[in-house]
């Protein structure tokens, strides 16, 4: 490094001096120093050549005296580093350089020995300073570019931790949340172009929100479809609560977004949440050169079925039991949902129990006990389970789930256990 030195002093003989005294650093490249006459003069070279590293001032001088171009200094945005030089050592000099914010103090006769010194140790503090702040806007940047992907709580932890804090490839456990949009297709092939992308940003940022609100981690993004993770990178020991939470509220969320968007005369459809936990290989898969932390596994897959579910449910979320033991047993409190049955999902051997969750007022509506003591009898294949989702779908034409197990019954199912056309 090559530092900039500004001399500010009015002695005629000063400039030759210090270049004579100074100059096997100066041949060598230490250094360049710059002169001034005074504290207006200075101010004008700053301005005219922002490098400078450090300015050593006197302080009587005709137009601006130094402490008052010190004031100016520390009043800059890019503040810097200064030495006074007077002849008038008194303490009351000393203390007012000191409290405007000097590094620090040199009295004439100028001891060169001292003043290269104090040089030296001056510009170990800017290279430390520059340093600190190298170090700031790179901190700045990692967290700029993580918190695309995280909450901002968590890019803020990673930025401070470097790459190497939870990035690396591994088997964690997790919850995932797959969203995607019913009839999205046929929006894209329909839709003017401009419409589309407005409607599009919109939707994808919306929803982000919601995740970044509930500390999740947004994993991947493919057109209309969102992969969401929690517990991961960080530690959450509470994952699967906030799962359904944020599954609650992405779907609350959407739900006012599709209304909006309905009143435009654009029909966009139902947003459909799968939940599921368990593990799943986790960490950057970019490579060398791309950054992308996403998930897989079966635990990915199997959420990603339960989202495709929800469209012959007529559901709009569906859980795994995975997660709905989990919000329990971190939450220590009953799971709020009811049975949707065993779903046997393509590519898995063994059947699934799913739940539907629900909002905690509706859960404790009569409606949602009547549905769970005529899902009690499907499990036990008792007769009567027919008779009583008809009495439910009568009295709720609108619950399409129990409308789905009533044509199930009436198509000859005699169980919960559910096979799916995925």
């Amino acid at each position: 490094m090559t530092a900039t030195i500004l001399v500010v002093d009015d002695e005629p003989d000063l400039e030759a001096l210090v270049l004579q005294k100074f100059r096997k650093q100066i041949r060598d490249g230490a250094v360049t120093f710059m002169f001034a006459h005074d504290g207006v003069e200075a101010l004008q070279s700053i301005e005219n050549h922002p490098d400078v590293d450090m300015v050593v001032s006197d302080i009587n001088m005709p137009r601006m005296d130094g402490l008052s171009l010190l004031q100016k200094l520390q009043e800059a945005e890019d503040k810097k580093s200064t030495i006074i030089v007077s002849a008038y050592g008194d303490m009351s000099n000393i203390r007012t350089a000191m409290n405007r914010g000097a590094f620090d103090f040199l009295t004439k006769p100028i001891d060169f020995g001292d003043l290269e010194t104090t040089i030296d140790k001056t510009i170990r503090h800017v290279e430390a300073m520059r340093e600190a702040r190298r170090r700031q806007f790179e901190a700045e940047r990692a967290h700029a570019s993580l918190s695309r992907y995280f909450s901002p709580q968590i890019a803020s932890r990673l930025a401070a931790a470097g790459e190497g804090d939870g990035m690396e490839v591994h088997w964690r456990d997790v919850a995932v949340i797959f969203t995607d949009i019913a009839g999205f297709t046929s929006l894209v092939e329909n839709a003017a172009p401009d419409v589309l992308g407005t409607l599009l940003n919109e939707y994808v940022g919306g929803m982000t929100d919601v995740v970044f609100a509930h500390e999740g981690t947004v994993a991947k993004i493919i057109g209309d479809a969102i992969q969401i993770l929690f517990n991961a990178p960080g530690d959450q020991a509470d994952y699967a609560t906030r799962a359904i939470a944020c599954a609650h509220a992405l779907d609350s969320w959407a739900e006012g977004f599709r209304e909006r968007w309905k009143f435009k005369g654009v029909n966009f459809g139902v947003t459909r949440i799968g939940v599921h936990a368990g593990q799943a290989l986790v960490g950057n898969f970019g490579g060398g050169r791309f950054f992308d932390y996403t998930a897989y596994g079966d635990t990915i897959n199997t959420a990603a079925r339960l989202e495709a579910a929800n469209k012959f449910l007529g559901t709009r979320i569906c859980v795994s039991a995975a997660v709905a033991d989990g919000a329990k047993a971190s939450h220590g409190t009953a799971f709020c949902g009811r049975p949707v049955g065993d779903l046997l999902l393509r590519g898995r051997s063994e059947p699934l129990r799913a739940y539907e969750p629900l909002a905690e007022a509706t859960f404790k509506e009569p409606a949602t006990a009547q549905y769970c003591d005529a899902f009690a009898k499907l499990e036990t294949e008792d007769p009567a389970a027919m008779p009583a989702f008809a009495a439910l779908v009568g009295l709720h034409a609108r619950d399409a789930l129990a409308g789905f197990h009533l044509r199930r019954l009436l198509n000859g199912a005699k169980s919960a256990r559910i096979q799916l056309e995925q």
